[in-house]
């Protein structure tokens, strides 16, 4: 019931000040409740963030204030994600989709709901490899990368470390699937050996079997592709229980103070990646974020610069339509054009109405690359004492 009251709290959030008839909504569909839910707050605030700035900054299309419209993805579960898009669509009249979130979800929106009623979609954080090769019509954009480039950061954090055998269990999903094989492909390449890559069900109250096996196969680290707040936290807490494994890597969807914060000590030495970079633009972020109210995270950034894309992909083409503005999203996120970092949006619009062209880097360092999917930079991270420390960028 708890949760229940929190989605639909969130699904009219961002409406609660009314819209007025000529504002354009935009859909941040997340996973407000599921196993991302402790990352998804700095999520949406990101994306609002940038429609904020916009807004304050006089709007897009000579005046029109941009309006956030939650919807719950679950992360998870595709029947309620596609009806919160649809509902999103068709009743609240969004014009663009940031998110979803997961990739399973992600796919279930795109094929059951964007693609019937041509809206463009730009995720923040749907990292399987199958979206790349998708049809989506030219829906379809990401601002995180491509979990088939996660694999060789995984394979090369590893292998740095000299580690020469892993163990992987990954959530039953295709984000988690797609991630594993990634992973399992790129450390064998480099010498490594993969003593078993098994999945694990997000939702169990007893991981004990699932350790079992792991634990028979061996390793010195065992690879969690899985959810924060779901069986990845589970694998690692029946892992560290029954002292199978005691060293753990990360990927991006492990990676949330959350986790730290759960399993405590136990934590202390494992380590990971997830999307990030060391550029102007992500200080600058963090700061925005900071006086804004709120603590950036995994795949906050990203969601800030898939709404900015959107915005300025619709002035540059004069038109709220998805049918008019997904022709020039690449257009503004690449070269040529003067670089555009977070809290400039108000200048890349303005240089867009005189005519003149934009490169925008934002707060992930963004370049776009067909079909539309971020090149990929990644922040390194352990944990030590309880936090996420950044140790590097790859």
């Amino acid at each position: 019931m708890k949760k229940t009251l929190i989605a639909a709290a969130a699904a009219s959030f961002a409406l609660a000040g009314g819209a007025a008839a000529d504002d354009v909504k935009l859909g941040v569909i997340l996973g407000y409740t599921g196993p991302l839910e402790s990352i998804t707050p700095a999520m949406a605030a990101g994306a609002e963030l940038a429609m904020k700035e916009v807004t304050d900054a006089g709007g897009i299309l000579g005046g029109m204030n941009v309006v956030s419209v939650r919807g719950d993805s679950t992360c998870i579960d595709a029947a309620a994600a596609s009806a919160a898009a649809e509902r999103l669509i068709t009743s609240d009249g969004i014009a663009a989709i940031v998110g979803a979130d997961c990739s399973g979800v992600t796919t279930a929106i795109l094929q059951n709901v964007a693609l019937a009623n041509g809206v463009v979609m730009v995720s923040p954080s749907a990292t399987s490899p199958a979206l790349t090769t998708i049809e989506d019509n030219g829906l379809f954009f990401r601002t995180s990368p491509s979990d088939a480039r996660q694999g060789k950061i995984v394979s090369d954090v590893l292998t740095d470390k000299g580690v020469k055998e892993i163990a992987i269990s990954y959530t039953n999903n295709d984000y988690g699937k797609g991630l594993a094989d990634s992973i399992e492909t790129n450390f064998k390449a480099a010498g490594g050996s993969v003593t078993i890559n098994a999945s694990h069900e997000d939702g169990k109250a007893d991981y004990s079997a699932e350790v079992g096996a792991l634990a028979a196969a061996g390793g010195e680290v065992l690879v969690v592709a899985g959810y924060v707040d779901q069986g990845g936290k589970g694998i690692i807490q029946a892992s560290l229980d029954s002292g199978a494994f005691d060293t753990f890597y990360l990927p991006d969807g492990m990676v949330g103070q959350a986790l730290p914060d759960a399993i405590g000590d136990g934590l202390n030495g494992s380590y990971g990646a997830l999307p990030g970079t060391d550029s102007e633009g992500a200080t600058n972020y963090l700061k925005m974020a900071e006086e804004a109210g709120f603590t950036s995270g995994a795949f906050s950034p990203e969601s800030y610069d898939a709404a900015a894309l959107i915005m300025l992909a619709m002035e540059a083409a004069g038109s709220t339509d998805s049918a008019a503005f997904k022709d020039k999203v690449m257009e503004v996120a690449n070269a040529p054009g003067e670089q555009i970092q977070p809290g400039e949006l108000a200048k890349a619009l303005k240089i867009i109405r005189d005519g003149g062209d934009i490169d925008y880097v934002g707060a992930s360092a963004v370049e776009l690359i067909e079909p539309g999917e971020s090149a990929g930079n990644y922040r390194e991270i352990k944990i030590e004492d309880g936090k996420i420390e950044t140790v590097g960028y790859r």
